[in-house]
């Protein structure tokens, strides 16, 4: 079984200290289950961009002792530089490569930040696909008024809560860590010394101001030219040639051209081959036509690869079937699982809408979101009958003994809690999936309105049905203290479900006359 591996590639706010930077590539290097890919140096931006890759153990690690080692290394009260900047560490994305998904990378993003903030004493923020808040989704919104401008207001202002650590901005500032897919550092220096200029282009180009999308851009003023600064977060859907031809083209309308660009970091080949194609109109072009690609490929990979395929008629089926499982915990947590996909759903058709552009970034964090719900509402739906099953068979455990009776009883009331405890998390799920259809009532394509108020219908079947089960499952405990906490969590998803049933019968009345 091939090791999932996870790319890390965190910036850093020095550039002019090469000691420093040395000092947090040892760090990194001091893992055993990572590789130092890249290191990539601006002096006018004094920011630093590194590249690794690992194990996903590995990279979290060594991305935690490089956040530690510059924490140490570098004040942001004396540093100055012309990229914005939050921290020492100032943003620290990990990306999915070979056999890892998102889902891995939110997951290392969560533990690092808590790590770190607890450990370390830095606020933390998580952002793009780990973002626990739509807002924070955009790296530009989470900077906003860069570290002087946290610093004034992290400790008055609510919205300036970290999602981990203290509030209150260390002289290391704050860290910004997240996951996303692969992106492209790309900076393009224009013939003219006007950073005037650089900023126009940048507005023009940058999708936050109409411009194209997946496409984030500055203007400024490196080593005495305009450069245009971009990150491209999605080089398949806005490739490269087409930013490029933008600026040319916006540049022409000042009088100026393009002088050079350059990669900050490394790249995906097939960023760079889909930029060659388009130049040489190879319109014919199959990427098997790559020597290296023939090369190199894997004779498995030409054998089809079954797809799995999702549970639908059969588990219908199933639980029509007469056996104790799947029961209406598995079909509560089924239930979750189809307010989430509704909810994904949603976002997907209000996503690259020109009416909706102000809302994209909240839908696109919405729909990942509502995803990972998804995923985990689909696995409790055999995680609740597994769950019941493993419970019925303590039932048959020996009990001749008082030795044996002790364990059988022991053993029952430990399934008995977990069998309660699955559906509490499904009731959980429900909950965040209410949330989101509410959002997307909001905001959403108008024209699949009634789809949110359906994904939050099955949402709140779900919580029903979870809530049914996890009281079922208490009340049969000997100890009825032991499922107090369980049931007070409960009972306030409840009442929380309750105002959020409220809200959207509001949104709905206002915004789709129902």
């Amino acid at each position: 079984m091939t090791t999932p591996l996870i790319e890390c590639i965190p910036n850093f706010s020095d550039a002019r200290r090469p000691e420093v930077i040395d000092q947090i590539v040892a760090a990194i290097q001091s893992v055993p289950e990572v590789k130092l890919l890249d290191r990539s140096s601006d002096l006018d931006h004094n920011r630093t961009v590194l590249t690794f890759a690992g194990s996903p153990a590995g990279v979290e690690e060594a991305a935690f002792r490089a956040i530690k080692t510059a924490a140490e290394l570098i004040d942001l009260d004396s540093h100055t530089g012309a990229h914005p900047r939050l921290g020492a560490a100032d943003v620290i994305p990990f990306v999915p490569l070979s056999g890892a998904n998102m889902e891995d990378c939110i997951a290392i993003a969560q533990r690092l930040g808590q790590r770190v903030g607890g450990e370390l004493g830095i606020p933390v923020y998580l952002y793009e696909a780990a973002a626990a808040r739509p807002e924070r989704t955009n790296l530009e919104n989470v900077r906003r008024g860069q570290y002087e401008g946290l610093k004034a207001e992290i400790e008055s202002n609510p919205d300036r809560k970290p999602d981990f650590g203290p509030s209150k901005l260390p002289k290391a500032g704050a860290s910004i860590i997240g996951a996303r897919a692969p992106l492209v550092a790309f900076n393009v220096y224009l013939t003219t010394d006007d950073v005037d200029i650089a900023k126009k282009i940048a507005k023009a180009v940058r999708q936050s101001s109409g411009g194209l999308r997946y496409v984030k851009g500055l203007g400024l003023l490196v080593d005495g030219r305009a450069q245009v600064s971009m990150n491209l977060t999605n080089f398949r859907e806005t490739p490269i040639a087409r930013v490029v031809e933008f600026i040319r083209r916006e540049a022409q309308r000042y009088g100026v051209g393009i002088h050079h660009s350059e990669l900050v970091g490394l790249i995906p080949q097939e960023a760079l081959v889909d930029a060659a194609v388009w130049y040489t109109q190879l319109d014919q072009f199959d990427k098997e036509q790559i020597l290296e690609s023939r090369l190199f490929s894997s004779p498995a990979s030409d054998s089809p690869v079954p797809a799995s395929s999702p549970k639908g008629v059969s588990f219908i089926e199933e639980l029509a079937a007469p056996t104790p499982t799947p029961g209406g915990g598995s079909a509560g947590a089924y239930a979750g699982a189809m307010g989430a996909a509704l909810v994904a759903m949603v976002a997907g058709l209000t996503i690259g809408k020109k009416k909706y552009a102000e809302v994209e970034a909240e839908m696109q964090a919405i729909r990942v979101m509502a995803e990972s719900l998804r995923k985990e509402l689909t696995q409790a739906v055999d995680d609740d009958a597994s769950a019941f099953e493993v419970l019925m068979a303590t039932f048959k455990m020996p009990k001749d003994t008082e030795e044996q009776k002790s364990a059988r009883n022991a053993a029952i009331a430990q399934s008995t809690m977990n069998a309660a405890h699955i559906p509490l998390h499904v009731a959980e799920g429900a909950v965040k999936v209410m949330e989101l259809a509410i959002k997307c009532a909001k905001d959403a394509n108008v024209n699949a309105i009634s789809d949110s108020m359906s994904g939050f219908a099955m949402a709140r079947a779900s919580l029903t049905a979870a809530g049914c089960n996890v009281r079922i499952n208490l009340n049969t405990l000997e100890d009825k203290s032991a499922g107090d906490k369980m049931l007070k969590e409960l009972a306030d998803l409840e009442k929380q479900a309750d105002k959020l049933e409220k809200e959207i019968r509001k949104v709905m009345k206002d915004r789709g006359g129902i």
